[in-house]
Parts: structure tokens; sequence; C-alpha cells
């Protein structure tokens, strides 16, 4: 029945492209990847959301603290299994692989992704995993948009477009912050837009929150009513958490890092990899229930005016009224967050880091306040620091600062807030930024060197193959000839440029025609000067494995407009300036949006 439906809809879009103009059919299809994103956040937060509310239920009746360690060792076996034995054995995990698909991918993402992420991350994240469900929803989003341009024949530029669609979408209904989610889609995965591409990216932003608010119950989503009055007075302390939280975010990143890079290293199999991260994981919970799952209810409950409730039903709980005790406790939840969500996705659960740096923000903002407060040195408002704290890290993790602004502005229901909101984010990225060159999703592409940046240039220049513009057919000479066939060689080609080769092939110099052009005109001088002795040793060589960046820094360094190549110690051929210029100009008219 719904193979049914969906195909009578397929055939109305079809038809609906025949008579639209492409723009019209572009708007036409932001909607339609609105509505698809939205339905997915629906699915993957009902379902978190309810097995939360199951454990919390079974949690109150039997009073046994271990119901919430062992639903996510469930939780995560149950999505290695999925992975191994309907997905392939793999998936990709985070934002950075949308980045890639983008410049590397033609922005063709496979259909799989439609559903991997939904099934997955309801498994880990449902049922209590250390993560979040923003960055699978993003993924999921990307791939609807994707698959909707490859099902109607859409060019790259219109496929790359739907991608910021989707994503937009999805951010849009995970919070009801469409003004958020059209941000995150340019500041964090689509650099480079002109400003009618915010147009489509507009719509589907505004149709993903609207279907999230007519469909999605509004006690699922992350959103706070109370908000206390702004008082500038406060600020040199919004200045000293933007400190706090930009040294928090490079903390988290770097060991997050390491968690990730441990549980790489271990010669374990699948399944005893996840049983032995889950049992781990499990033992963080029981002692720090507040771990389970996105920890949103948790935030929710700091923000409120008896925080207290979160040592209920603890091993601390006969401290519930005690300040200190629950200062200690969310202290050490905030530096336990990371080694939690680590292990999560380390050990073989899927899900995101944009949760976790909202729930770790909202954490270090009460931490700070409260701490403040108990000393006696002054009288913050501990909800509003709450609330942007989550601003400070997610700004100092994913390098977002307006996204990070605009989304607590969103799910907060104001702009009260919007001056420490700004102090904040914008300290916390500077810190950031300063310690951590890239962020964090993007920093496993660096590694393997496919970091993108806001830098457009970089960006380009990533994507563009150096053996693609290599030219191989280069005429070369020998050391121990004359001049002759040299100016032989000149007169009878438009090459300016030689290489000079042994026996071996390996080249010992390069001659260029300029350094020779009173010579050449002289024929004693040529029939009695050998090449080895006008030969020059070039400034830089480049390797066929160099980056398009590399290459370009060494045309740089080197002032010339030709350099030579070398592969395996060998002559190989040359690069010219002009047709490195010409393949960045050729990829950068293929990746605007327009």
């Amino acid at each position: 029945m719904f193979k049914k439906y969906l195909s009578k809809l397929e055939t109305v879009i079809a038809f609906a492209q025949s008579i639209l103009t492409p723009k019209q059919f572009i708007f036409l299809s932001a909607v339609m990847v609105g509505i698809s994103s939205a339905f997915a956040v629906i699915v993957l937060k009902s379902f978190a959301h309810w097995v939360f509310s199951f454990a919390t239920y079974i949690n109150g009746i039997l009073k046994l603290s271990f119901i919430n360690s062992i639903l996510p060792i469930i939780g995560i076996l149950l999505t290695v299994f999925v992975v191994k034995k309907v997905l392939g054995g793999t998936i990709e995990k985070g934002t950075s692989q949308i980045l890639y698909t983008v410049a590397k991918k033609a922005s063709i993402i496979p259909k799989k992704q439609m559903y991997a992420q939904i099934i997955t991350s309801s498994l880990t994240v449902g049922l209590g995993g250390s993560a979040g469900l923003e960055s699978p929803i993003v993924i999921t989003g990307a791939a609807f948009g994707s698959n909707y341009a490859q099902r109607y024949k859409l060019s790259y530029k219109d496929r790359t477009l739907l991608i910021g669609c989707g994503v937009a979408a999805g951010v849009a209904a995970a919070f009801n912050a469409p003004i958020a989610g059209v941000l995150f889609a340019i500041e964090v995965l689509l650099v480079d837009v002109s400003i009618s591409a915010f147009t489509p990216i507009m719509i589907a932003a505004a149709t993903g929150a609207l279907v999230s608010v007519i469909v999605l119950d509004e006690t699922i989503l992350l959103s706070f009513k109370q908000q206390q009055t702004f008082d500038f007075h406060n600020i040199p302390f919004y200045i000293l958490l933007g400190l706090f939280t930009g040294f928090i975010s490079v903390y988290y990143s770097r060991n997050f890092a390491r968690v990730e890079h441990f549980f790489g290293r271990l010669k374990l199999s699948s399944y005893k990899k996840a049983l032995f991260g889950a049992s781990i994981l499990a033992i963080i919970i029981f002692v720090f229930p507040t771990l389970f799952g996105e920890g949103y209810e948790s935030i929710k409950t700091l923000s409120e005016s008896d925080p207290g409730q979160l040592l209920e039903n603890t091993l601390f709980s006969s401290f519930r009224n005690n300040s200190w005790a629950l200062l200690i406790f969310v202290g050490l939840t905030m530096m336990l967050k990371v080694f939690a969500t680590g292990i999560t996705l380390g050990c073989g659960g899927n899900g995101g880091n944009f949760a976790p740096s909202l729930f770790l923000g909202s954490y270090v903002g009460f931490f700070f306040s409260k701490f403040l407060n108990l000393t006696g040195l002054t009288k913050l408002p501990i909800s509003n620091f709450t609330m942007v704290g989550m601003a400070g890290i997610l700004s100092g993790l994913f390098h977002a600062p307006l996204t990070a602004i605009f989304l607590i502005a969103e799910i907060t229901g104001g702009y009260n807030l919007m001056i420490p909101l700004m102090i904040v984010a914008s300290i916390s990225f500077a810190i950031s930024k300063r310690f951590e060159k890239h962020s964090m999703d993007v920093k496993s592409l660096a590694a393997k060197g496919h970091a993108f940046t806001s830098n457009k240039d970089s960006n380009i220049l990533t994507t563009l193959d150096t053996n693609s513009i290599i030219q191989t057919d280069y005429l070369t000479v020998s050391p121990d000839e004359n001049l002759e066939r040299l100016v032989d060689l000149i007169s009878h080609s438009n090459q300016v440029i030689f290489a000079v080769v042994d026996k071996d092939k390996k080249m010992v110099g390069i001659v260029h025609f300029n350094t020779i052009r009173e010579i050449i005109f002289n024929q004693y001088r040529v029939k009695y000067t050998l090449v080895k002795e006008v030969m020059i040793q070039p400034i830089e060589i480049i390797t066929p494995n160099d980056s398009m960046e590399t290459v370009m820094n060494k045309f740089e360094n080197a002032k010339v407009v030709f350099l030579p190549v070398v592969k395996e110690g060998r002559y190989y051929g040359f690069i010219s300036k002009s047709v490195a210029l010409e393949a960045y100009r050729t990829k950068l008219k293929s990746m605007t949006i327009e």
C-alpha cells in the first residue's frame, strides 16, 4: 500500500517537474525534502523519548538503578548486529561525511543512509547510549536531499543545494528552530552559497519546523519557558563563562579523539569491542544516571527551580538538598560526559556530538554560576547561565557561533539573552579555534588530508586531483649533451622548459628557455656548452601525492610558472601554474551554488 502511494507521489512530482521552471521545481523540492527530513526526526525523537520514559517508569516502580545500565549494552550490541547483518558491515558517522560527499563524491549519498541512521541511532541513543540524535538526523536529511535529486536527475549544484535543505530541515525539526537550521546548513556544511540559495534552504527549514510542531509532542523537544531578566552588570561573568566554555570545548574535543583512537586500536571482534565498551559505559551510567541517552531531560531539570531532582534515584539521593553535593555531582558528570559519549560511539554505537555539546554546555553553565553563588562572591541567574553555557560549548566544538547563538535564542523562546549569547559564543569560538584548528567533526577528515573549512579557496583546492593536471609529455634532455639538441627541441615545439635527466630517468636539473636566450644565438657557445653547465636546480619539486593546496603553496614560494614532478625518485612531468589556475576556475564554477 505504501509503495502504491509513493509511486503516485513520484508521478505527481515528475509531472510538476515537466511544467515548472527549474527554480520553481527547486522550491517544490525543498518542501518535499523538508517534510521527509521532519518525519525522520519524528521517528527518531519519539522512539528515544519513549524508551527514556519507559526506563524511568520501570526504575520508579522497581527502584532498580541498574535498569538504565543494562539498556545501553543491549542497544549498542543491537546496533553492531544491524550494521553487520543489514547494512553491509559499515556505516558512516558524523556530519563530516557530508562535507566529504559534497566535495569528493559529487554530492551522491547512498540510499541506505536514508534509513541506516534512523535504525542504528534509535537503537543506540534510544536505549541509553550517551550520544545525540542530531548528527544522524543531519545525515538522514542530507541523504533524502541527495537521493531526491538523483531520482529527478538534477545537477550537482542542485543536489548539493537539496542536501543543504535536508540538513536545515532536520535541525529545524529537531529543535523547532528554523533559523538555526538554516545557519547550521550554511555555517557548518555549505560554507559557500550565494544569497539566492538561501530561499530554498529557508523553505525547507520552515517546512521541517512546521511538520515537527504539528506532529511531534512538544514535551519531546528541547525547549525552555522560564527565563530570568538579563542584567548588564553580569557581563564580566559572561566573559569568564566564554573563556571557561572555550577551554572545556578543547578538553572535550581532545579527549573524545583519544577515546575513539583507543577503541580504533583494539584488536577485538566488533561484538567483543561493543560488549567491552558498553560494559564500561554501563558502570558510568550506574553511578551517574544523568548520562543516560541524550540527557535533554536533565538539561531541563538544571534550568528549573529545583535542580536537586537530578540526585533522585541515584547513589547520592541522600544528598538531594545539599547544594555542594549537587555541585560536585554536576562537575563530575560534566567531566565524564566526553568519556561516556566517546565510549558509546567508539565501541560500535551510532550517534553524534550535537546533543552532548548542549548537555555539557548546560552543566558547565550551571556549575560556573552555582559555584560563584555558593562562594558568596555574587548572585548570578543560574538558569540564564545554564542556557548560555550551551551556546558556548556548541560554538567551541563545532566552530559555529551563529548556529549556537540563534539555536539557544530560539529554544528559549525569545531573544532576551542575545547579548550574553553573543559574548559567550564568540569568546568560546576564539579560544577553541586558537587550540584546535578544525572543528570536532572535521578533525577526522583533516587527519586524512581532506579537511574542509570556511576558507573557500582551501575547500576548492582540496577537491582537485593533482594527477589530473600533471603534463607528462614534456621532452627531456641529457646533462652531458651540448645545447644543439636543446635548441632543436625549442625550435620544433612550444615547450619552454626542459627536465634534465640521466640514463636512469632521475632528474638532475631543469633548463628554461629564458636562461639560455642569449646563448642560442651564438653557434660556438651552442656547440661547446653542455646542458649541465646551464641547468639549474628547481626551488620546489612536486610529487603526485601532494595536495593541490600544497602545489599552489609551492608555486607561491618558488615564484615560477612551471614546477617539475618527481614520482618514486624519477622525473614524471611538469605542472603549469596556468593549467592549475584553470582547473581551479572550472571547479569554482561547478561548485558555486546559486
